[in-house]
């Protein structure tokens, strides 16, 4: 193990640098079509798969801060994508929801995504997809166990 930090090496950064590629090509896409940004479809992809979170919901889910979750949710909510609804239980907390127009973008979106996820992955055997996935599950749950220790 090298005893300086070298940035070509460092898995974080290597992820980080990989994702951000990742993510802004996909980002081009939606963002042409849409006039989406990336937490804004972060956010309508999460609300897309459950419906009534809350936004403290979104930021847990997508590793996103509160604000630029809040951000996103206020720009859908101004664009009429999503709409929010007073908790049941905490008058405090705003459950959110697509819209029929956030349902649209998102039903539209959604395949193109996993169009791009396909394409990038296509690089891989069946046996390397089943492996990458096996091994980001066991990362996650590092990150998770090590940010319970901090």
């Amino acid at each position: 193990m090298p005893s300086s930090l070298v940035l070509d090496r460092f898995i974080p950064y290597r992820l980080s640098v990989l994702t951000n590629r990742l993510s802004d090509a996909i980002a081009r896409q939606y963002s042409e079509r849409f006039g989406l940004t990336i937490p804004e479809w972060r956010v309508t992809a999460v609300l897309g798969e459950s419906s009534g979170l809350s936004a403290t919901d979104v930021a847990a889910r997508t590793a996103m801060d509160k604000v630029q979750v809040s951000r996103a949710v206020a720009s859908l909510v101004a664009a009429g994508r999503v709409a929010r609804s007073d908790d049941d239980v905490d008058g405090r907390v705003s459950r959110l929801a697509l819209t029929r127009a956030g349902r649209r973008i998102y039903e539209e979106i959604a395949p193109l995504a996993l169009s791009l996820e396909a394409e990038f992955l296509s690089v891989l055997t069946a046996e390397e997809r089943k492996a990458l996935d096996r091994l980001l599950i066991k990362l996650a749950r590092q990150v998770r166990l090590m940010d319970d220790k901090i």
